[in-house]
């Protein structure tokens, strides 16, 4: 491992994206137990991503255009749902208290979905593994899974400090009915926008 991979890997997995904002808005509108809840699912759908690219599923996706336009589609319309159920919300959120086992497995698998349905992730992993991997080592997979298992570790890490510093933000806003209702506003926006651009991607 190189100190070349633990840095392009923190900038990479510091640039907020779906997982981040839904982490982030389970924070926000939940507390922290959501946001743990949310962290989980996301880093479990990239260890699945993960476990794709070194199957050889990512060459597949690329491959061909109707499997990865269909989990395009698929994801994109996800978001779109996301986003059209955060507006649905309405008033401010209950004091933080202990969330149910049954919410704290929604929201999980939510973060599973989210991130499941996005192709380009097993891509981006079939693509940036490899990299720092040399290719003709009789032990490359073993060290491409290395590699990978210490990405989702960094990204389960920088996931629950968002998902932390959005839960604490929470106290400032929780009080205001306007300021949530903006917020939900900001993030479905966030959803949809994060979906018609999925749905735009190509192989």
């Amino acid at each position: 491992m190189t100190l070349e991979f633990l840095l392009t890997a923190l900038v990479v997995v510091m640039i907020p994206g779906t997982g981040a904002i839904y982490t982030i808005g389970c924070g926000l509108t939940r507390g922290r137990a959501a946001a743990m809840a949310a962290v989980a699912g996301c880093t479990a759908a990239v260890l699945v991503h993960m476990a794709a690219a070194l199957a050889g599923l990512a060459a597949l996706l690329h491959a061909s255009s109707l499997l990865f336009d269909a989990v395009k589609y698929a994801g994109a319309a996800f978001l779109l749902w996301m986003a059209w159920q955060t507006l649905r919300e309405t008033g401010a959120p209950a004091e933080p208290g202990p969330v149910a086992e049954r919410s704290v497995g929604r929201i999980a698998l939510r973060g599973v979905l989210i991130n499941l349905l996005n192709p380009k992730l097993a891509i981006f992993f079939a693509a940036f593994l490899p990299q720092f991997v040399d290719a003709a080592a009789p032990d490359a997979a073993a060290r491409m899974a290395g590699l990978g298992l210490v990405f989702t570790g960094m990204t389960a890490g920088v996931f629950a400090l968002y998902g932390l510093f959005a839960a604490r933000a929470r106290a400032w806003i929780l009080g205001s009915e306007a300021a949530m209702r903006w917020l939900r506003r900001v993030f479905a926006a966030c959803f949809a926008g994060l979906g018609l651009r999925l749905a735009l991607e190509r192989a």
